[in-house]
């Protein structure tokens, strides 16, 4: 546990706060990329997301659960596909309803902070070959230009990509056989739709999007800046905490195939995302099993809060920007081992704060139990368990324990 007596108070302005994402929590996101891609034969989903948390009719329940708990912060997604179903048609009822969602968390004293695309795109987007599409940029930044206008003026900060790398780091971690499988996936997606070339963010080489990805960004940022609203827009990137072991090894090599153009891009943001879960070990030849004798999560890997402090002096060191902390969570049913991974995390935040770095937040992943990509719901990561059929929320202890800390201000 964390020592009440050592803890001190946290920045003025410090976000404490619980993240979401559209496609995980809202259900019934049939407009998507990711929706078809579940549904086919063959896939590499465990199971469909159907109706997923139900978090489209219940949003005003979870936000209350997130305000009650004594948070500050509700960082949540939006759903590009819902919002703009067909290219070029924009739904004003959709927009209408993230714009309430928005007015929810001031009047509940929540900072909104948005997430224009967390992986999943518009069918139709998809259908035309995505981010492999140079015009894909402008087609993003389009969607930016109109959420602004009708969200920007109450936003407290805002992200273009979740995960701006993240094709990067499935391309570490992916097995030869999910390879395979998602390539044959993907051409079923495009068999069904009679698409060319149907290009999902989660299943595509980085090689054939990311020049156009940076190019979005960039563009989706300054549709962002143009207003209305002066908030901050950043970029989150998935930090894994590289450590190299023996005097040669390979961690610089993975460490440059993983991070590529982004910290750099990073650097011209506003403020850095870091979202951290765990460390990888890198030997001579790359990535090593973890020790003997290591806890694991649900997950797969290894049981490593402590992971946290080398990704943010990283994040800091090689952008110079704020750091905002917008995930760390743990996959796990045993709700005493989150707390207790919440507790070493938030230790290496602190250490952060008192080395001097920007440290500007510390957001929770996640609110809910949710649909975990691929894994479906085999993986618990929320501070509030969900019945997946008659989704009642029920808090867990672990809730309460990392809001009593919010509603303190104290580290």
């Amino acid at each position: 546990m964390i020592n009440i007596t050592t803890r001190r108070a946290v920045p003025e302005g410090f976000l404490w706060g619980v993240a979401i994402s559209a496609h995980q929590s809202e259900g019934g996101n049939q407009n998507s990329d990711v929706w078809l891609a579940e549904n086919v034969t063959p896939t590499l989903f465990r199971q469909p997301s159907g109706l997923a948390c139900d978090s489209y009719h219940r949003y005003a329940e979870d936000i209350a659960i997130a305000a009650g708990a004594g948070f500050n912060c509700y960082r949540f997604g939006i759903e590009w596909s819902r919002i703009e179903p067909q290219p070029g048609t924009f739904s004003e009822t959709e927009l209408d309803r993230y714009s309430r969602m928005v007015d929810l968390c001031l009047e509940r004293g929540l900072a909104p902070m948005v997430t224009y695309s967390h992986f999943t795109v518009p069918r139709w987007f998809a259908e035309r070959g995505g981010f492999e599409k140079a015009d894909g940029a402008d087609l993003f930044a389009r969607f930016a230009e109109k959420v602004t206008r009708r969200l920007g003026d109450r936003l407290a900060a805002a992200t273009t990509f979740n995960e701006a790398n993240i094709q990067r780091l499935l391309s570490l971690i992916r097995s030869p056989r999910d390879q395979l499988m998602s390539r044959r996936m993907m051409a079923e997606c495009a068999r069904q739709t009679g698409a060319k070339n149907f290009s999902s963010l989660l299943f595509t080489d980085y090689r054939k999007t990311e020049p156009v990805l940076l190019d979005a960004h960039r563009k989706a940022m300054a549709a962002m800046k143009a207003g209305p609203g002066k908030f901050p827009v950043g970029l989150t990137l998935t930090m894994q905490d590289i450590q190299g072991v023996g005097w040669v090894n390979a961690a610089r090599l993975v460490m440059a195939k993983l991070y590529g153009p982004w910290l750099d891009e990073a650097a011209k943001a506003d403020f850095i995302g870091v979202q951290t879960y765990t460390r990888a070990r890198i030997g001579l030849r790359g990535p090593l099993p973890p020790p003997k004798y290591a806890d694991m999560t649900d997950a797969g890997y290894e049981f490593y809060p402590q992971a946290l402090g080398g990704t943010i002096r990283l994040a800091a060191a090689r952008t110079g920007r704020p750091v905002y902390v917008t995930e760390s969570g743990i996959a796990t049913g045993n709700d005493q081992l989150r707390i207790a991974y919440i507790n070493a995390a938030l230790r290496e935040v602190r250490s952060c704060l008192d080395e001097g770095i920007d440290v500007r937040s510390y957001i929770h992943w996640s609110l809910l139990d949710n649909f975990e990509w691929t894994a479906g719901y085999t993986q618990r990561f929320g501070l509030v368990e969900v019945d997946f059929e008659s989704f009642e929320r029920t808090p867990k202890p672990s809730i309460f324990h990392l809001g009593s800390m919010a509603r303190e201000g104290r580290l």
